[in-house]
C-alpha cells in the first residue's frame, strides 16, 4: 500500500491546489531551501515543493537530496528528473533511489542544454522527455512503484510549428503515461485558454497546473530573449514592470505579487487543476498570493482580458490562419516509395533473406552501410545511428537535433529557432512543414522509442529487416524486470535517509 500522496489526492478529488518551485541552484544555500520547505509545508492547499534540476542549463544541488530534506520538514517533494548527462541506466538507478526513499512525484523533462558545454549532444541525451515518461510508467506497471508522473507543456509559442508541436508532444506524453501536466511560463491568458480548448476538444482530461511566476525586471528582460529556454515575456510586459519599479518604493514588489494573484485567479477560472508558483520561496508571499487570488476569483474573466502580454502577430492555434502547406519534395516522394515499412510482403521476404546473407560477411555489411550513408547523409542528414525512423520524421534525421530528440522539439525553441544553436532553425520545424505537405500531421503523434546505441555505424536496412533496431513496432524494453530490485537503498539514498533522520530528531 503506497504512502499518502497529497498531489495525487488533490488532483483525483478535483481540489484546486498549489505547488511551489524550489530552485536548487548552486547560488542558493541548501539551508535556505530547507528553511523555505519547512515554512511552505504549513500553507493550506500547497501540496508539494517542486525541486529543480539543471534549471537554465546550470548544474545545481542534487534534487533528490533537497527533496529528501524537504520531505523531512513536512513538504511533499516533486523531483525534476531530466535527461541531461544521463544514460538510461543512470535514469533507472535514479528511479530506484526515488522509490527506495518513498518519493512518488516525478517531473519528467528533457532538461535545458548545459551552459558552456562543449560535449556533443550525443553524449548528453540518451532519452527524450516522452521516452522518460514511458520509462517511469513502465517501472510503475512492471515493478509496482507508485510513481505519479508530471510532464511539461508550453502553450506560449508564437509560431505555428512551435505551437502545434507542443500540443502534439503533450498528447504523446499523456499516451506514454503522464498523470498531469505543468505549463512552462508565459503571461498570456489567450494562450492559457487555447491550451484548455485544445485538450477539451480532444477529450484529454489530464489535470494541468498553470505556471505562475513572481516576475522581477531582471528576469523579465531575460525571458524576453527566451532565457532560460521555455520562458517568455513580451516587450510590453517588460516595459510595464520597468514602470512599476520606477514608480514605487518597493521596486515593484506589490505589483508583481498582484500580477501573480491575478494569474492564479485566471487559471482557476479557466479550469486548471492548480497553480505552480515560482520566483519566490517566501511563505508569507506565497500565502498572500493564494489568499488574494481567492478575493479576485469572481473577476477572472475581466482579469483575463487585462493579462494578454503577447508578441505582435503571434500565432494562435484556433485564431490565426495557418500557412498554406508546402508541396512535397521530390526526394520525399521517392523516400515514401522506398521506405522499408512500405515494402510488400513478398519483397520483404526476399530482402530479409538477402540481407541476412550479407550480414554474415562483415566486409559486405560494412560496404552496404557506407553506400546507405553516402545516399542518406546528403539527402536526409543521416547520422548513421542504425535505428532509422526517417519515415516517421518526414525524412528529416532526428539525430541532427543537438539533443538527439526523437519525439519532437524540446520546450526551448524560440520563434522556430534551436535552443542549443540559436542561429539555426529547429529541425522539427521542417518535420512539421513536411508533414503538413503530406497531410500527415496526426501521424507525428506516433511514439518513437529510444534507439539502440550499440547499432551506431551499422546498416539500418539490415537492422530493420532482421528485427534488430528499435522502432514503434519493435521497441527495446526500457525496464529489464528480470533484474531483481536491490533489497536495500543505494549507498547515496541510504546516506540521504540517515542524514535527514538525524536532522529531524
Amino acid at each position: 500500500m503506497p504512502a499518502p500522496n497529497p498531489v495525487r489526492e488533490a488532483l483525483t478529488s478535483g481540489q484546486f491546489c498549489f505547488m511551489v518551485e524550489l530552485v536548487a541552484s548552486r547560488l542558493t544555500r541548501e539551508a535556505k531551501l530547507f528553511h523555505a520547505a519547512s515554512q511552505l509545508a504549513q500553507i493550506p492547499g500547497l501540496v508539494a515543493g517542486s525541486v529543480t534540476s539543471y534549471a537554465g542549463g546550470a548544474l545545481g544541488h542534487d534534487p533528490i537530496r533537497v527533496g529528501t530534506a524537504a520531505r523531512a520538514r513536512g513538504l511533499t517533494p516533486n523531483i525534476h528528473l531530466t535527461c541531461v548527462g544521463r544514460d538510461r541506466l543512470d535514469i533507472l538507478n535514479a528511479l530506484e533511489d526515488l522509490n527506495a526513499l518513498g518519493i512518488q512525484n516525478v517531473f519528467a523533462i528533457t532538461g535545458d542544454f548545459p551552459k558552456g558545454s562543449k560535449e556533443t549532444a550525443d553524449t548528453l541525451y540518451d532519452l527524450d522527455s516522452v521516452q522518460l515518461v514511458e520509462t517511469i510508467a513502465e517501472m510503475r506497471a512492471k515493478k509496482g512503484y507508485p510513481f505519479y508522473i508530471s510532464a511539461a507543456v508550453s502553450p506560449f509559442k508564437y509560431t505555428e510549428p512551435d505551437c502545434a508541436w507542443q500540443y502534439l508532444k503533450l498528447e504523446k506524453k499523456i499516451a506514454a503515461g503522464a498523470d498531469y501536466a505543468i505549463t512552462q511560463l508565459g503571461y498570456d491568458s489567450r494562450k492559457m485558454r487555447e491550451l484548455r480548448r485544445y485538450m477539451d476538444e480532444r477529450g484529454l482530461r489530464t489535470p494541468v497546473f498553470g505556471n505562475v511566476y513572481v516576475l522581477p525586471l531582471g528576469a523579465a528582460k531575460k525571458f524576453n530573449k527566451g532565457e532560460p529556454p521555455g520562458c517568455f515575456a513580451s516587450d510590453e510586459l517588460v516595459e510595464q514592470i520597468r514602470a512599476e519599479v520606477d514608480a514605487s518604493t518597493d521596486k515593484g514588489m506589490a505589483a508583481r505579487l498582484e500580477r501573480a494573484a491575478k494569474m492564479v485567479a485566471i487559471q482557476r477560472g479557466l479550469g486548471f487543476a492548480g497553480s505552480y508558483i515560482g520566483g519566490d520561496h517566501q511563505a508569507d508571499r506565497v500565502r498572500w498570493i493564494i489568499k488574494r487570488s481567492e478575493v479576485l476569483a469572481s473577476k477572472w474573466e475581466e482579469l483575463a482580458e487585462e493579462l494578454e502580454w503577447a508578441p505582435k502577430g503571434g500565432f494562435y492555434f484556433f485564431e490565426a490562419k495557418k500557412k498554406e502547406p508546402q508541396k512535397q519534395t521530390f526526394w520525399n516522394r521517392v523516400a515514401d516509395i522506398i521506405e522499408p515499412a512500405n515494402t510488400p510482403q513478398a519483397l520483404r521476404t526476399v530482402l530479409t533473406g538477402v540481407l541476412g546473407w550479407i550480414d554474415k560477411m562483415p566486409a559486405a555489411a560494412s560496404a552496404l552501410e557506407q553506400a546507405e550513408l553516402a545516399f542518406k547523409k546528403p539527402v536526409f542528414g543521416c547520422q548513421a545511428c542504425g535505428n532509422c525512423v526517417l519515415g516517421l520524421t518526414e525524412y528529416v534525421c532526428p539525430m541532427t537535433c543537438p539533443k538527439n530528440l526523437r519525439n519532437g522539439p524540446c520546450g526551448g525553441t524560440f520563434n522556430g529557432q534551436c535552443e542549443v544553436i540559436p542561429e539555426q532553425a529547429c529541425v522539427w520545424v521542417k518535420v512539421y512543414e513536411r508533414a503538413q505537405a503530406a497531410n500527415r500531421v496526426d501521424e507525428l503523434k506516433t511514439y518513437i522509442p529510444q534507439r539502440d546505441r550499440s547499432l551506431q555505424g551499422t546498416s539500418s536496412y539490415i537492422n530493420y529487416f532482421l528485427g534488430r533496431d528499435s522502432r514503434p513496432e519493435h521497441p527495446q524494453p526500457l525496464v529489464q524486470i528480470n533484474v531483481p530490485t536491490p533489497p536495500r537503498l543505494s549507498a547515496k539514498a541510504e546516506a540521504y535517509t540517515e542524514e535527514q533522520l538525524a536532522k529531524s530528531k
